[in-house]
């Protein structure tokens, strides 16, 4: 890992450099590591570093283990289903508020996005076209009025990141993913809280049935997603 240097942000800097690192593997699951060698690696104190790890369990993607230090862990297919889960909960009732206080600031940010959507699709850049999906939900999730709730939202997001999977080029593409967004763009911006929402849980829940697929190793339609009462 990169250090880090000294700054006023330096605890959100840790917790990015911590993130980015067992999302990309570079911290590999199952592997113990201890607050002080952590601290070391990033050229920082032991304090922001722990309080950063602290916001990491939290959102499951590691865990502490007492007089041994903190271990990275593995997502599961429960943990998919669970994500996913919370994912209706939160996203779908968001949405529908977001719709009814859209401004003018992000519904310009929405059209924005999704253009550069569109660009990343056409252009097969999967990594770019992650970059501004993400983007797209974290502004109708900004614009719930939750700023809590949008952080949430892309911890959640890492979980999914750190086990490497994603539909693209496997059982959807680039523009399937795109059109989907577009149901969601299209009412939003229309002032259809009801369609837009219903789109939205469509979309998460799309998603969440084709990675739990994948990664169970069966075609399509063959694999139950246990999502609990929600939205079933």
């Amino acid at each position: 890992m990169k250090q880090v240097r000294q700054t006023a942000t330096v605890n959100a800097q840790v917790l990015e450099a911590l993130r980015a690192a067992v999302i990309t593997g570079e911290l590999q699951p199952g592997t113990l590591h201890s607050v002080h060698t952590l601290a070391e690696q990033l050229g920082v104190s032991r304090t922001p570093v722990r309080e950063a790890l602290i916001k990491l369990a939290e959102q499951g993607m590691v865990r502490f283990e007492r007089n041994r230090g903190v271990r990275i862990l593995q997502t599961s297919l429960h943990d998919l289903e669970e994500v996913f889960a919370l994912r209706l909960l939160l996203e779908v009732p968001a949405t529908r508020r977001a719709v009814g206080q859209l401004g003018a600031d992000a519904r310009g940010e929405l059209r924005a996005v999704f253009a550069a959507m569109e660009r990343a699709a056409d252009a097969d850049d999967a990594p770019r076209m992650w970059q501004h999906d993400r983007r797209f939900h974290r502004v109708l999730l900004e614009a719930s009025g939750n700023g809590r709730l949008a952080e949430y939202v892309d911890g959640l997001r890492d979980m999914v990141l750190r086990r490497g999977v994603s539909t693209a080029h496997q059982s959807r593409s680039l523009a399937d993913i795109v059109a989907e967004h577009r149901a969601v763009l299209e009412p939003a911006l229309a002032g259809d809280a009801d369609a837009a929402a219903e789109a939205m849980r469509a979309h998460i829940l799309h998603t969440a049935e084709l990675l739990v697929a994948q990664e169970a190793g069966s075609a399509q339609g063959e694999v139950d997603v246990d999502l609990g009462w929600t939205y079933r």
